[in-house]
């Protein structure tokens, strides 16, 4: 099983910026549910090109604006 890992990156201004990888598919969404639920409301998705592909890991970036 590939390593999977999850980044978290905390601005001054109190977002957080999550990062995904070794993840595929919509695996990145469901991984991150329950945390991006407790950070607050999700202000941005942005995947990258590799979301797209089913052999390639994901590396996905998000911004959640804090409760």
């Amino acid at each position: 099983m590939p390593q999977r890992t999850v980044r978290f990156r905390i601005r001054p201004d109190g977002r957080v910026e999550e990062r995904v990888e070794g993840v595929t598919g919509d695996a990145c969404l469901q991984l991150t549910d329950r945390l991006e639920s407790a950070l607050g409301t999700v202000e941005r998705r942005q995947p990258t090109s590799e979301a797209f592909t089913s052999t390639q890991p994901v590396t996905q970036s998000q911004s959640v604006e804090p409760s």
